[in-house]
Order: C-alpha cells, then sequence, then structure tokens
C-alpha cells in the first residue's frame, strides 16, 4: 500500500513528540531547571486545509518585526489601533505563503523573503518539507507580485531554489522591476528593490521559466488571478474555486490588520500607487464581504485565513477557526 510522503513524516514528528523534549526515544518528562533541552523557536509552520477536491496548505517563512506606525500613513491612528488591541509596537508581521495541491498540479503562492529579510524569515523551504514536499515537486509558483518578501524566496546565492517550477506574474511588475531604464530613474532609496529583484527572479529568468500574464487571466482549471493594482503595478491576487469553495489569496491589500481593516485609507510606505493601493482594498474588502469567500492574506498573523466583515464603520477580520484534522 502507497502511503503519502507528508502522512509519513507527520508519523515520524509524532513519535518525536511522543518520546517527551529529550533526544528521540526517551520517556523523559521536561526538567525545569535543564533548559538546554527547550529550542527557542516555534514548531514546524504549516496548516493544511481543505477546498473542494483541492488541498491547501499554508507555509510559514516566518515573521519580520516592523513598527508599521513609522511606515504608514495616519501613525497617531495606527498607533492608537494597536494600543486598543493590546499589541506593542514593533509588532512581529507574518510572512505566509500559500500551496495549492490540485491533484494535478502542485503551484505555490509566493515564495517568502529567502535570504533578504534576515534569521527571523526564509523558513519556507524547511516548512515545505515538514509538510510533505519537496522542492522539486513545484511545478508552478504564482507571485502576487515583486517584493523581497514575495518573490525573495525564489534564489537563494544565485541559484534557482525550485529547480523544476515555471514562475507566473503579472506583466507589469518585471516591466518596473527588472528595468534597466526605471532603476534609473528611481530614487536612491527605491533602488534596493530593483537590486533584489534581478538577485532572486532573474535566475528564472535566464532558464526561461519567467511567464508573464495581462491581468484578470484564467491560469489553470479553478486558479484565475484577479488584479490588485497599486501596491505594486502589477499586484494580483488569486481566486481558487473547486466544488463551490472559493479562497482569494490576495497578496499585500493588508500588511496591518489592527489598523488597516476599520481604515481602508491607511497606506505603507512601500505602496507604489498610494491611492490605487487605498481604492482598491476598499475594493475587494468590500468584495469579500459581501460575497463571503475565503480569504488568505500574506500579512495576516499565521496561516491567516477567514473572512471578512462589514461593520458599521469600515471592516474586521474573522479568523477561521482552527481544526487538528484536515478540515474538509
Amino acid at each position: 500500500m502507497h502511503i503519502p510522503r507528508f502522512l509519513l513524516l507527520a508519523t515520524a514528528s509524532l513519535s518525536v513528540l511522543a518520546a517527551g523534549p529529550g533526544h528521540a526515544g526517551a520517556a523523559s518528562s521536561p526538567d525545569k531547571a535543564d533548559s538546554t533541552r527547550w529550542v527557542a523557536r516555534q514548531a514546524p509552520g504549516f496548516y493544511r486545509f481543505a477546498l473542494g477536491a483541492f488541498r491547501v496548505t499554508v507555509l510559514s517563512d516566518g515573521t519580520a518585526p516592523r513598527d508599521v506606525s513609522a511606515i504608514m500613513s495616519k501613525p497617531q491612528a495606527v498607533r492608537e489601533a494597536f494600543a486598543a488591541s493590546h499589541q506593542a509596537l514593533p509588532v512581529e508581521i507574518s510572512v505566509n505563503c500559500f500551496l495549492i495541491d490540485t491533484g494535478q498540479r502542485r503551484i505555490l503562492v509566493d515564495t517568502g523573503a529567502g535570504e533578504l529579510f534576515g534569521p527571523l524569515t526564509g523558513r519556507l523551504a524547511e516548512n515545505l518539507r515538514a509538510a510533505g514536499y519537496d522542492l522539486g515537486d513545484i511545478d508552478d509558483i504564482l507571485l502576487t507580485h515583486i517584493h523581497g518578501d514575495h518573490s525573495g524566496g525564489l534564489s537563494i546565492g544565485g541559484q534557482r531554489v525550485f529547480p523544476n517550477a515555471v514562475v507566473h506574474v503579472d506583466q507589469r511588475d518585471p516591466a518596473l522591476w527588472l528595468s534597466a531604464e526605471a532603476e534609473a530613474r528611481a530614487p536612491a532609496a527605491a533602488r534596493t528593490t530593483f537590486r533584489q529583484s534581478h538577485q532572486t527572479v532573474d535566475p528564472y529568468v535566464a532558464a526561461g521559466r519567467l511567464r508573464t500574464f495581462d491581468g484578470a487571466t484564467q491560469l489553470f482549471p479553478g486558479i484565475r488571478s484577479v488584479p490588485l493594482y497599486g501596491h505594486t503595478p502589477g499586484m494580483n491576487g488569486y481566486f481558487i474555486e473547486s466544488q463551490g469553495q472559493r479562497l482569494l489569496l490576495w497578496g499585500d491589500i493588508i500588511h496591518a490588520s489592527e489598523a488597516q481593516f476599520r481604515d481602508p485609507g491607511i497606506t505603507i510606505d512601500y505602496d507604489v500607487d498610494r491611492a490605487g493601493a487605498a481604492a482598491t482594498r476598499h475594493r475587494i474588502l468590500a468584495d469579500a464581504a459581501r460575497e463571503g469567500f475565503m480569504v488568505g492574506g500574506a500579512h495576516l498573523s499565521f496561516p491567516g485565513i477567514g473572512h471578512v466583515r462589514a461593520e458599521q464603520s469600515g471592516f474586521s477580520w474573522v479568523p477561521a477557526p482552527y481544526s487538528v484534522a484536515l478540515r474538509e
């Protein structure tokens, strides 16, 4: 009988956990005096659920500490929103990626920060393996947009991380971030994104593994792009549909949930077009609240899956209930 690799890995992990915090197989209980037994990090960051016939795995790339009040419009309102939510600044912003296993293809949405954002990120590859997949299992990568925390995990040290994957992105983003002319016109403070884009995306260009599309496009059965322009010229979400169930993976619609759901007009310094980003955010929040589809956010607290609810003023976030079993 064939047993799926992710079940074998899960069984092995449970066996180690059952043995206790000492070495594998040790039947010991925690010793308060022996702090060397404890590792100061979380368990592997993945969360799996069913969407119709598809299997979705949320993969954590880690967290990025940011004082968002210093990089967002309406800084006082942002500070007050975090204080009202009992959250201290700087806050650790989740960096989430999403794997869609259709049964025929394994499609990864965004790749995290790779080596670009320091030691608290760059966890995608290890969490992908913990979830039962190898890097070579990925057939396609859908980038919501080209920014270091979404495309940074494509390449490490100039080498492609996903050897068999084709990368898909709206044509407007490489037209900006891979353009020598645009880089030459950009202010010095903005050139980091150009450099990082070449560092991580160029290896796929050189290998003939970058494919662009133009706006709303049916990319695969049950998977289509949704233009969400503003944060970058080509930011897209991806609408996943199977057996009547719907999920929108919306990239960077929200960076600071404590503030931006209530006031969608709050923007962030990373927005290329602030007015466009705010208008897109308000539109898609209203759509999600009205139509009731599930949402997956790159920077909503891991696993970042839930629904949007309309309030008398603005919106609020309703996280999906946690399930120990594979949620059908």
